[in-house]
């Protein structure tokens, strides 16, 4: 199974950019990742918020091909614990699912139409975390998740 995690935009602080290259040189004795950073739009002054979504998901949707698995990071989606996001992916692959991508939306959500095409949303809390710091936190867990389908100690309960 290859996983992708698609954003909107780029990592710009330093410190996150590193703790998330940490996770992703990690994460490659477990499985095949990329991550996607789409461009930021510009001009967005004058924009409506939904005009803003409208154009991020045409970005999105055209990384997306027909069989991949699309899971939206969003405040509305499941919450799962570590070992349940592990039995999940786990799950993902027994199914047979070839690709799993990942997506973390601008700072406005998803348009409608991203949220047609998505397979599942996940949330990663109930709190609101900037984009920039869910890219982290997001690599983090996915490399957790791994650990614990190999039953390696990195994860503790």
């Amino acid at each position: 199974m290859k996983v992708t995690l698609l954003t909107v935009g780029k990592t710009e602080d330093n410190y996150l950019k590193e703790g998330i290259e940490k996770y992703l040189k990690r994460l490659k004795h477990y499985v095949k990742v990329e991550v996607v950073e789409l461009p930021e739009l510009k001009n967005t002054k004058a924009l409506s918020e939904d005009q803003q979504k409208s154009k991020e998901a045409e970005l999105i949707l055209k990384k997306v091909t027909v069989t991949d698995f699309l899971v939206l990071l969003d405040e509305k989606g499941l919450e799962l614990t570590s070992p349940q996001f592990a039995a999940y992916l786990d799950k993902k692959a027994l199914g047979s699912v070839q690709h799993v991508v990942f997506v973390i939306g601008g700072p406005y959500g998803f348009d409608d139409e991203v949220y047609r095409r998505a397979n599942d949303k996940l949330s990663l809390s109930r709190m609101t975390f900037s984009h920039q710091m869910v890219r982290l936190f997001f690599v983090e867990q996915l490399y957790r998740a791994y650990t614990i389908i190999k039953g390696e100690p990195y994860h503790h309960q």
